[in-house]
């Protein structure tokens, strides 16, 4: 990891339904950052393509309702495709301002949809992808199911920096694929926004004695237009998701926020030697390990359903 690295997590909502209009917000929030002298941004999960918090596209058990398909249609003519023109859009901004971007969208192949965090080189472009394991609850029903092939930490100028999204970080297993590649910014773009959540991220800065960096989006129903049909809240000013971002470092200590329930850039300085320091009593693929007792298979083929 670089000496010092100055962070921010970015506590925003998307423009629901309106992929170019995110990304231009995006491009903007990227500029804001950049202004603060920031490195490395982390957006919140399916920030460009819209998270449909309270949607349940009529799907009772046993039968889809021709209204579901229509919310469905709408949400996936709002995906975005990783070669489309909204993520050439980030990576000029990540261009131009020099900062690192993990951003969460909703990805479009073929007829899927996926629940994706692209990494975004300042000077390569985009470098690399994520898409969710294990989509939580209903939101199997949109997502599809990632696989191991895109389970990488990204090596960086910055350090190496790794995503795992939302409740994947109650994945035992899955956090020990990224520890074992010496992940030292480790992502956590998310949904949930609950008081329970902060613990659990410094649980894990404390288990993989590494930087945490978490965000959820900022957003109320209004932002979804008076036709959305979302089961939660009623009024316009209800907060849908209010944010938590925060920042944590490798002994489990809180560097930034969590802010609620407002719009923020949330900021912190990473520092190189604090990875080392932590590591004197504890490294859990390393002194603190017992391959032994314990072993994990990560299989990181790419699955095809059709082989020609």
């Amino acid at each position: 990891m670089k000496s010092n690295v100055r962070a921010a997590v970015i506590q925003d909502g998307s423009v629901p339904f309106n992929p170019a209009a995110t990304t231009a917000k995006t491009c903007q929030l990227i500029a804001d950052a950049a202004a603060q002298g920031v490195e490395l941004a982390l957006f919140p999960e399916a920030f460009i393509g819209t998270y449909p918090k309270g949607l349940t596209f009529d799907a009772p058990v046993g039968q889809r309702r021709p209204e579901g398909r229509d919310e469905y249609l709408r949400y996936a003519d709002g995906a975005i495709t990783i070669d489309g023109p909204e993520l050439r859009q980030v990576c000029t901004a990540a261009r131009k301002h020099g900062v690192f971007v993990v951003l969460g969208i909703v990805e479009r192949l073929g007829s899927t949809l996926y629940c994706t965090v692209v990494f975004v080189d300042p000077k390569r472009g985009l470098i690399g992808q994520r898409r969710k394991l294990m989509p939580t609850g209903a939101e199997r029903l949109i997502w599809g199911f990632g696989d191991g092939s895109t389970l990488d930490v990204m090596p960086s100028e910055l350090g190496r920096i790794g995503a795992v999204i939302c409740w994947e970080n109650y994945m035992p297993a899955l956090r020990m694929s990224q520890y074992a590649q010496q992940v030292e910014i480790y992502c956590a773009p998310t949904a949930d926004d609950r008081d329970t959540w902060l613990p659990t991220m410094r649980h894990i800065a404390l288990e993989g004695r590494c930087y945490v960096l978490s965000v959820c989006q900022y957003i109320t129903r209004g932002a979804f237009g008076p036709e959305y049909r979302g089961v939660i809240g009623s009024e316009a000013d209800h907060v849908l998701m209010r944010g938590a971002g925060v920042i944590i470092d490798p002994l489990g200590q809180v560097l930034a926020g969590p802010v609620f329930d407002q719009q923020a850039i949330i900021v912190a300085d990473l520092e190189r030697d604090a990875l080392v320091r932590s590591k004197l009593d504890f490294d859990p693929v390393g002194h603190y390990a017992r391959p032994d007792v314990f072993s994990l298979h990560v299989d990181r083929e790419a699955k095809q359903a059709v082989h020609f």
